[in-house]
């Protein structure tokens, strides 16, 4: 028997779903959203799904805009992406029982940013386009993947020149490449002295303050999320000058954020780190980098291919609001980015 409840707040059930959920989604834990929800504000409610009395599937909402309005998104950082956990025995009966669900919820709710073939999306869009939801969809940009499970990465030609390179480097005092447990206030005195604090407001920056520091500080208490997440330092002289920050589920490396001190920038400090920190997480049984969106020049010299698109969904229930969101379906496509544009 399927059952689907909805209850207040961020439900113990999402833990349950992740750890059933397909392994690149089992970071998407109570922990995740309840991080989203203490940065970014909102009254959080999760759509509940069981089947046979064990949860398949766990949907966070919390409401966007008026209330009036009934639409409402899925909490979270935009980076990896916004998808909700769903086991990977989940059958199509359970997603009829979330949709319907979730019509007495909400008039609207926004799924992503998300990669196309997202399996939450993929398991949620054929069952609600068969029970007459309005799909709205627009691109926002294309991922970016790195294959390293081959000896061949890196090439051989380029560890020689990181060798040049770190000489170089080296020259300007003592390097120490650490890893250990990420500290969120240490990263951020770097990106307060790197190129995102020079051009821009900061408010994309990762854990500063006025950026997403509260989201990764707060995502850290929960203690396998925080087993998923890893920092790798670069420190000349003691002082520390260059991070990556990576989120790690199974064989799937997410590179969420790097950056260095631009005062030793000539000599490559961040591509550095970047090669040691990836050839150290194959070691350990990683074999696909996943570097979502932007930034696309690094990333390919580093051998990183163009990945699934990334799209911004509304599913919009039955009814008249459904009627109304087609009219707006070209606006809101237009609203993206070109297919190969870049976040």
């Amino acid at each position: 028997m399927v059952f689907a409840s909805v209850a207040a707040g961020l439900s113990q059930a999402l833990d349950a779903v992740a750890a059933q959920a397909p392994e690149s989604h089992r970071f998407l834990r109570r922990g995740w959203y309840a991080a989203a929800v203490h940065a970014y504000g909102g009254a959080a409610r999760t759509l509940v799904v069981d089947a046979a009395g064990v949860p398949v599937a766990a949907l966070p909402l919390v409401a966007k805009g008026p209330r009036w309005l009934g639409l409402a998104e899925i909490p979270g950082c935009y980076w990896p992406f916004r998808s909700f956990p769903v086991a990977e025995a989940a059958r199509p009966a359970a997603a009829d029982a979330l949709l319907g669900a979730l019509a007495r919820q909400v008039r609207a709710l926004r799924i992503g940013p998300v990669y196309d073939g997202d399996p939450a999306l993929d398991w949620l869009k054929p069952r609600a386009l068969a029970a007459g939801w309005t799909l709205l969809d627009r691109q926002v940009a294309d991922s970016f993947l790195l294959e390293i499970a081959s000896e061949d990465w890196p090439r051989g030609s380029t560890l020689r020149k990181n060798r040049q390179l770190e000489k170089h480097l080296a020259a300007t005092g003592t390097l120490a490449w650490e890893w250990d447990a990420p500290d969120v206030d240490a990263l951020a005195v770097i990106e307060r002295r790197s190129w995102i604090a020079a051009r821009t407001d900061g408010r994309d920056a990762k854990f500063t303050a006025d950026g997403h520091g509260a989201f990764w500080a707060a995502a850290l208490r929960d203690p396998v999320l925080a087993d998923m997440l890893s920092a790798a330092m670069l420190r000349i002289d003691g002082r520390s000058m260059a991070f990556s920050f990576d989120l790690i589920t199974g064989a799937r490396c997410y590179a969420i954020a790097n950056s260095y001190d631009p005062a030793v920038a000539k000599h490559s400090p961040g591509k550095l780190l970047q090669y040691r920190n990836l050839l150290r997480a194959r070691a350990h049984g990683v074999t696909l980098v996943d570097w979502g969106a932007g930034d696309s020049g690094y990333k390919q010299t580093m051998g990183a291919t163009k990945g699934p698109a990334i799209h911004d969904w509304i599913f919009v229930r039955p009814g008249l609001a459904a009627l109304a969101a087609r009219l707006l379906r070209g606006a809101w496509r237009r609203s993206g980015q070109a297919a190969g544009g870049q976040a």
